[in-house]
Formats: C-alpha cells, sequence, structure tokens
C-alpha cells in the first residue's frame, strides 16, 4: 500500500543526480545512512527508553492477543482466527524497524549496510503488505458475517480461512519480490543518505537516478495488485455493511450488527488514516525529518494499538481475558 501512495507523491529530496563518474562510484556503496530523531546527547537515553517500551508493548499486546485466541475455545471462529494472523503480522511488522532503530540510538551509529538494508527492507514489505491483506480479508469476513449471516458458517469454512491467509502471505512474497528486483536494478543513487529511521522501499527508489520502463510497469502492477485492489474491496465491504445495518429494524439489532466489526473498522481507519496522513503530509510539508516522525505513526503505534482495540472494544476478548486469568489463579 506505501507503494501506492509512493507513486502519488513527490519525492522529498530535490537532490539531482551526479554526474557519470560520481554514479559510477555510487553504484557501488557499501552502506546507507538513516536519519536520526535528535542529535541532542540528553534526549538519546529518553528515545532509547520510549522506542523500547512501545516496542514491548506491542509484542506483549500481540503475543496476549494469540494467547487469548488460541486457548480459549469460544474464539475458534474465523474473525479471531484472522486477528491471531494480524496480531503475529504486527509483531514481525515492528520488529523489522524498532529493534535496529533502538540499537542505532544506544550505539550513536545510524549507518546500516547495504546488505542489512536489503534485508529490513524485505522483511518490512512482507510483514506490511501481510497486515494490509489481512485487514481486506477480515472485511470481507465482516461483510459475509452481517449480510449473509445464514450462510456464513458455510461459506467461511476452515479450508476457506487457511486459502485466504495463504493467498496474503503468498501476495506478500510477491510484493517483497518485486520490490527487491526494482532496487537491485538501480544501476546509481543520488544520495547514500536515507530520509527516514529504516530502509523503506519508497525511500530507497526516490535515491534512484534510473527509471527504466520495467521499472514503471512494475510500478502501475503493484499499485493495481496492492492498492486498488484492496482498498476498493474494504470500501465495498463497509457499504453493504453498512446498507445492511442501516436495513435492521431495531436500534438493538444495529448496535448489535456493529459492534461486530466496530474494532475492525477502528483498526481499518488507523492504519489507512495515519498512511495517508504521512505520505499527503510529506508531500505537503516537503520536509524528510517531519515525514520520518510521521511515519512512526503506521509503522510503531498502529501494531501498538491494534492489541488495546480488539481487547477493550471487544467482549468476546474481554470474556477471555477474564477467563484466562481466573485458569491462572486456579493453577496457583
Amino acid at each position: 500500500m506505501y507503494f501506492f501512495f509512493f507513486f502519488l507523491t513527490p519525492s522529498l529530496l530535490s537532490k539531482r543526480c551526479p554526474s557519470n563518474i560520481q554514479a559510477q562510484n555510487l553504484t557501488r556503496v557499501s552502506a546507507f545512512l538513516l536519519m536520526n530523531f535528535s542529535e541532542d546527547a540528553d534526549l538519546q537515553p529518553i528515545l532509547f527508553g520510549l522506542f523500547l517500551s512501545m516496542y514491548l508493548v506491542t509484542v506483549l499486546g500481540n503475543l496476549l492477543i494469540i494467547l487469548v485466541v488460541s486457548s480459549d475455545s469460544h474464539l475458534h471462529t474465523p474473525m479471531y482466527f484472522f486477528l491471531s494472523n494480524l496480531s503475529l503480522a504486527d509483531i514481525g511488522f515492528i520488529s523489522t524497524t524498532v529493534p535496529n532503530m533502538i540499537v542505532n540510538i544506544q550505539t550513536h551509529n545510524d549507518v546500516i549496510s547495504y546488505a542489512g538494508c536489503l534485508t529490513q527492507m524485505s522483511f518490512f514489505a512482507i510483514f506490511v503488505c501481510m497486515d494490509y491483506m489481512l485487514l481486506t480479508v477480515m472485511a470481507y469476513d465482516r461483510f459475509v458475517a452481517i449480510c449473509h449471516p445464514l450462510h456464513y458458517p458455510v461459506i467461511m469454512n476452515p479450508r476457506l480461512c487457511g486459502f485466504l491467509v495463504l493467498v496474503s502471505f503468498l501476495l506478500s512474497l510477491l510484493d517483497f519480490q518485486l520490490h527487491n528486483l526494482m532496487i537491485l536494478k538501480i544501476t546509481s543513487f543520488k544520495n547514500v543518505e536515507i530520509s527516514s529511521f529504516f530502509c523503506d522501499p519508497s525511500q530507497l527508489l526516490n535515491l534512484s537516478c534510473s527509471d527504466t520502463y520495467s521499472n514503471i510497469i512494475v510500478k502501475y502492477i503493484l499499485i493495481v495488485i496492492y492498492g486498488l485492489f484492496p482498498i476498493a474491496g474494504i470500501f465495498f465491504s463497509y457499504y453493504k455493511i453498512i446498507s445492511s445495518i442501516l436495513r435492521i429494524p431495531s436500534s438493538g439489532g444495529k448496535y448489535k450488527a456493529f459492534s461486530t466489526c466496530g474494532s475492525h473498522l477502528a483498526v481499518v481507519g488507523l492504519f489507512l488514516g495515519t498512511a495517508f496522513g504521512v505520505y499527503f503530509g510529506s508531500s505537503v510539508s516537503h520536509s524528510p525529518r517531519k515525514g520520518a516522525v510521521a511515519s512512526l505513526m503506521y509503522t510503531v503505534v498502529t501494531p501498538m494499538l491494534n492489541p488495546f482495540i480488539y481487547s477493550l472494544r471487544n467482549r468476546d476478548i474481554k470474556s477471555a481475558l477474564r477467563r484466562l486469568h481466573s485458569k491462572s489463579q486456579h493453577s496457583w
């Protein structure tokens, strides 16, 4: 999805491509320089503690969701099966960026090797795409549950649920392969400074001095597969969901139907809203540092808030947490 926004917004880098001799030297880059949030030495311990705390909260919160869903038989349904996979993707998503950033803050070293940058970019592409695809699948699940409740157990059978997760994973692998193909074809770079705290694929492509015809074709493929189709699927699903809810005569029935998809709608709004804000906000401000700070919203804050949204707004999760707590007390 981030590729969709990258293609619509201008580059944050305004530097021209180097001359032929300089380009040949930059072709053999061995490392990139990531952006540092602050040069103030007094702020480094604060940033270290802040990001470490956010990382631990995110990992522990999502692990708790996975534990609750797997241990409680009441939650062995398609919706919570997708939720546990989303939590797993969120753990991988934040683990590709924050640990490296924490180490950089502690060591005061913002250099990342070329191989390390490609590795981080690859895992980031896989997990962010997996996140996005699972949110799309969950929108379809809520559409079937609300618009076709009588056929829901038949349509959303375990085989289809497993197939949808497998397709999401395979599409994520394809996304990672296409990005790697484009990055490896870059023959010259404008600079080795990346305007982000991690190896964002869009930032690496912004550093390219060459934009071949094949790269343009791949860009359009990525826009259609990973941008337009999922967004259209989510909007269509919720259009049908809202239409069905509005036809329910009783207000209690409307509230009950909406509560089943309220948590997912909040997560989708948070994920898409922060992503739109990051990329379109960056295009207005033209400030790399502001863009890097804003990107924290969907790369760090969103995965951290997902467990809270599903646990605080979801009655089934809260009941399962109470049952798990009571079991742990009896075991002691």
